[in-house]
């Protein structure tokens, strides 16, 4: 059997919802992390997903603003009792134990605060939170170490290694890819996770994920950044067969800004 997870920042799931069959033709995911959802739980379109095949539905959303949802072709338990990381309850992480025939696999999905613009956490409060968030993630997994069949995936907005931006020495001092951001997320996953996608892709290879709506021409440009990620326990490396970065979604009308990313795990 196989298991392919797949992780997308869709950028408003009612705006975009007429994409998912897209998604499911060129993935067919048996899991698929969403963030920023933009749609609070009253209004969350539950039986649109679930005619896509999704019979397991998991989501925290508020109004305009983040929000994370988990769907699964599977049962799954939503699993309780991790911080409100950040000190604030906006809806940025969710975490699902999913049967497998290797025993349960806890999957989290966290949409990651941007940032804002400016680099420095006294002049922009954005980027101290999202500072403070990377920590209170990193500290809780150093003191509680992730056990086997553990997965995190999502938008992580941070393109942590210098192949992971278009240009290393032009964005160090961008939100998204200065060192003390790089620092803290490399810091948490090596709490213990492996980086699936760069398990396929040698870091020596510019990869990306993200293709601001700024530029004209996304493709000739490539100014892009690798900032959806998917990290695995060790114990899981040896299953992975294949990653897909499903690069010409940024093509679809009216698309996200940022595009799927999925590995496949053969249990």
């Amino acid at each position: 059997m196989s298991l392919t997870l797949a992780s997308w920042n869709i950028n408003s799931l009612r705006l975009r919802l007429g994409l998912l069959p897209r998604l499911i033709e060129a993935l067919a995911p048996d899991v698929l992390a969403l963030q920023e959802t933009k749609v609070p739980d009253a209004l969350f379109p539950r039986l649109e997903l679930e005619a896509f095949g999704f019979t397991a539905i998991a989501h925290r959303g508020m109004k305009g603003y983040n929000g994370v949802a988990t769907l699964a072709r599977r049962p799954f338990v939503v699993r309780e009792g991790f911080p409100v990381f950040g000190g604030r309850e906006d809806c940025r992480h969710l975490a699902v134990e999913l049967a497998t025939s290797i025993g349960p696999l806890l999957i989290h999905n966290f949409y990651v605060p941007a940032g804002g613009d400016i680099p420095d956490p006294e002049a922009n409060p954005k980027f101290a939170h999202k500072l403070a968030f990377i920590e209170e993630v990193r500290a809780y997994f150093a003191a509680h170490p992730p056990k086997a069949r553990t997965v995190v995936m999502g938008d992580l907005n941070i393109a942590p290694l210098p192949n992971d931006v278009w240009s290393h020495r032009q964005l160090l001092d961008v939100v998204s890819h200065t060192p003390v951001e790089t620092e803290g997320l490399e810091a948490w996953r090596a709490t213990g996770f492996v980086d699936a996608v760069r398990h396929f892709v040698p870091p020596e290879v510019k990869h990306f994920t993200w293709w601001s709506y700024r530029n004209r021409d996304w493709k000739v440009s490539d100014r892009g950044r690798r900032l959806d990620h998917i990290w695995v326990t060790p114990d899981l490396v040896p299953l992975l067969r294949r990653q897909v970065t499903l690069k010409e979604a940024r093509d679809w009308e009216r698309g996200s800004d940022h595009v799927p990313v999925a590995v496949t795990l053969d249990l």
